[in-house]
């Protein structure tokens, strides 16, 4: 999403320090803290943007606006999944297996320290899970179905369950960070809630903070990163400088002219200079050039006459043209949706039985004559249909103002509407205004896309069909759908594991009820922006590198995916 902003005294100055510094040779200067970022030698440094969208403060990883690179970089997970593999992968942890049907024994790396040469062991799991019982935490809700955490030993920890939820289980344990106890214990409630928490935080990752001003934070490579022995990962850049995100002006111009390695945001037109100099790197070499990272759904809300009619939303489906967004307001670099909704990499699950019963395609016929069997005419000659009340309506689709490119979809998707009798208008707000009304019910329709890469299709259907509805709704069913079988199901995918048999059959299940209901229509793939110059690092992951489906991406999300292999990966210019 295209994001404005106005800081063009600091991005001339991060363009120019990251231009002026172009020295061949490593820095002669042993210590970095005796640097500043404009002294950072480029050729040792990748220069990032596009997750930043204000300036760097928050260092508390409890908080959703916390720093670039605070989770990933600064603080580790004990696993990471891979995407391609679909399969959990150790990383702070060595080991970790099922030991019962309610038990589950995990086991860490020796020799694993923190940043200020402290060991990392048990007690700081069973602290960190312990931190989750805070009222008010934001991953709170694993308590509801993990009953005791079990110090075994310093390396190991029993982790016993009212529910063995394996789904849930395995998300949880790749998208939680593991905290020090030595330095969180110190901290209140109310500064892990609300506070903002230490500048210089002692972390186990490769890269620790080197210092921050308004338009950017600097990380530095830390020496000793227990990675480097127990794997043999070394990260390339001795230095990562993240910028706010600019306009998309800036960013490109900075990206063609060398000053900038990795942009993490939608840069229109793109395509066109991926064959310049320097060369632009994407995922793929080929449209859609980006990989999946969630699914746009247009969600109606269905506590309001007609969408609340199964079949209206039918027709709407089949009204709208994906395909006229990728091509006129994405040119290609994103991918029209399944109308599954479910991401690419879990094609694997598609059912060609749903998907021939229920499943949609760009036909505005079709939408005609479904409108037209459910009983919505057009009884005044105004153009449009009125309910089944024979009740005119006007709906609004809202998102917010200033991400151009929803803009431009919203338009289309309005166009559609109307040309097969639907009254809809399009109407761009405030984005903080978008966030209240959608948690609220209060719309018609809008864009989404919380349904993104995991490790399971359990969490797209817990997004589209979590139960109960209350009067905010924060993460999930935005469409106020209430199907208590389909959120049965969801229940039970969450509990079974990904070699039970019973858990292809779920996700069948799961999938043709969503397409019969359609509590949200998917129309395109929002791509993981990650387009990277060639300028002073090359070597960018892509689909056919030694590190397939790993990402060029540092958003907060994508770091439990595997983001750091990118950074063992890309080396300097030669």
């Amino acid at each position: 999403m295209t994001k404005r902003r106005s800081l063009p005294a600091i991005f001339a100055t991060a363009a120019l320090a990251a231009s002026a510094c172009t020295d061949d040779e490593p820095s002669p200067v042993l210590d970095p803290s005796k640097l500043t970022i404009d002294e950072f030698p480029r050729r040792e440094t990748l220069y990032t943007t596009g997750t930043a969208w204000g300036p760097p403060g928050d260092f508390n990883p409890f908080t959703t606006g916390q720093v670039t690179g605070l989770n990933g970089l600064g603080y580790e997970y004990l696993f990471l999944f891979d995407t391609v593999e679909q399969r959990l992968t150790p990383w702070l942890a060595e080991s970790g297996e099922w030991t019962g049907d309610l038990e589950f024994v995990l086991k860490l790396r020796s020799g694993t320290t923190w940043s200020d040469g402290q060991a990392l062991d048990a007690e700081d799991v069973a602290f960190t899970f312990g931190l989750a019982k805070i009222d008010g935490a934001p991953n709170g809700a694993v308590w509801d179905w993990l009953d005791a955490v079990e110090i075994v030993d310093d390396l190991t920890l029993r982790f016993s369950f009212s529910e063995a939820r394996h789904q849930e289980w395995d998300n949880f344990i790749y998208t939680n960070e593991i905290l020090p106890e030595h330095v969180y214990s110190a901290y209140s409630e109310e500064d892990l809630l609300t506070g903002n928490l230490d500048s210089a935080p002692v972390v186990s990752g490769p890269y620790e903070v080197h210092s921050f001003d308004e338009g950017r934070i600097a990380w530095v490579r830390r020496e000793g990163w227990w990675a480097t022995k127990a794997l043999g990962m070394e990260v390339g850049p001795r230095f990562i400088v993240d910028l706010v995100t600019p306009s998309n002006a800036d960013t490109l111009n900075m990206l063609v002219g060398g000053s900038l390695d990795l942009a993490n945001n939608f840069l229109p037109g793109i395509s066109d200079f991926l064959s310049g100099d320097p060369e632009l790197s994407t995922y793929y070499d080929r449209p859609p050039f980006m990989t999946a990272a969630n699914t746009a759904m247009l969600i109606p809300n269905t506590t309001r006459e007609p969408m609340d009619d199964p079949e209206f939303r039918r027709a709407m489906a089949f009204a709208i043209s994906p395909g006229e967004i990728v091509d006129s307001v994405y040119g290609g670099i994103v991918a029209e949706a399944s109308p599954t909704g479910l991401l690419p990499i879990w094609e694997r699950y598609y059912d060609s039985g749903a998907l021939g019963e229920y499943g949609f395609t760009f036909e505005s016929s079709q939408a005609l004559t479904i409108l037209a069997d459910a009983g919505y005419k057009d009884e005044d000659g105004d153009g449009f249909v009125e309910t089944l009340e024979g009740e005119p309506f006007a709906l609004k689709l809202v998102v917010p103002a200033g991400w151009t490119d929803w803009e431009e979809a919203a338009r289309s998707i309005a166009r559609d509407l109307q040309d097969v009798g639907i009254n809809v208008t399009e109407e761009f707000i405030d984005a903080a205004e978008v966030d209240t009304n959608r948690m609220a019910g209060d719309f018609d329709l809008l864009i989404n896309n919380y349904s993104g890469i995991t490790n399971s299709p359990w969490s797209h259907y817990r997004y589209l069909f979590e139960l109960p509805v209350g009067e905010t709704q924060e993460n999930a069913n935005f469409s106020r759908w209430e199907s208590e079988d389909a959120w049965e199901l969801t229940q039970e995918l969450a509990s079974v594991a990904t070699d039970d048999p019973r858990y292809p059959e779920l996700i069948a299940e799961l999938q043709r009820m969503s397409l019969r209901d359609l509590p949200a229509i998917p129309i395109w793939y929002n791509g993981a922006w990650s387009q990277a110059s060639n300028a002073v690092w090359t070597n960018w992951p892509s689909e056919n590198s030694e590190t397939p489906g790993v990402i060029s991406n540092f958003w907060q999300e994508m770091w439990g995916l595997g983001a750091v292999r990118m950074l063992t990966q890309i080396r300097p210019i030669e």
